[in-house]
């Protein structure tokens, strides 16, 4: 039996605009294909600044274990939102503010913590986690447990490979910013960051947090 051969495949179906989740769905299948069924919508009809009726360009209904928004319009957000709390499913709408739709909206795709009914997607894609291999104040071995659907935390912890072990947390918070797909231009008053510097700041955070397990056990 091959590698992965008995894990059940997860149904993910992915709402997008005009390719707005092109690098993310490219980062599910390079880093997670063999966790997914993969179902891509694709919405690319130029459409009114505020529609009072969705219904012609979203489904009626839906039939899988995780919805992905990576939508622009704010109104299709809305609805889909809703139609996927009438189903029971799950839906993540990362950067979104949808008060009261019931959806998950982490302020970047990276910041998406560990959250129970969210399957493979939930364990393996979110706010990143590492496991690091440090020698003579290097880094050696970086591995990643868990990443960023944009496949930046792959990207960025390669870099780190050969680097002091006390600068490794700034360096991938920079690198981050550069691989990171968000929008740069928007900015969250609640976390006083950009979507690009948020990501940054959590993947810096998120490796001091796995440099210093490594110290913990070295002290001991």
């Amino acid at each position: 039996m091959a590698e992965h051969d008995d894990i059940k495949r997860q149904r993910l179906i992915i709402f997008q605009q005009n390719g707005s989740g092109k690098l993310k769905i490219e980062g599910l299948k390079k880093y997670g294909a063999q966790y997914f069924d993969l179902t891509i919508i694709n919405i690319d009809e130029i459409l009114p600044p505020v529609l009072d009726d969705t219904s012609g360009i979203l489904p009626k209904d839906l039939d899988c274990d995780l919805v992905l928004d990576f939508l622009k319009h704010n109104d299709l957000s809305t609805d889909l939102a809703s139609l996927c709390k009438k189903k029971g499913i799950p839906v993540i709408g990362s950067g979104k503010k949808l008060p009261g739709k019931g959806a998950i909206t982490p302020p970047t795709c990276c910041g998406l913590p560990r959250l129970e009914g969210l399957g493979h997607y939930g364990t393996y894609f979110g706010a990143p986690e590492f496991k690091v291999e440090v020698e003579d104040g290097l880094v050696k071995h970086v591995k990643v447990v868990r990443g960023a659907p944009c496949g930046a935390t792959w990207e960025v912890a390669k870099r780190l490979i050969g680097h002091p072990v006390e600068d490794a947390a700034r360096k991938i918070g920079l690198e981050t910013q550069f691989y990171c797909c968000a929008d740069p231009s928007g900015w969250d008053p609640m976390y006083g960051k950009s979507p690009v510097h948020f990501a940054g700041k959590i993947h810096d955070k998120q490796l001091q947090k796995a440099l210093k397990i490594i110290e913990a056990v070295v002290e001991d």
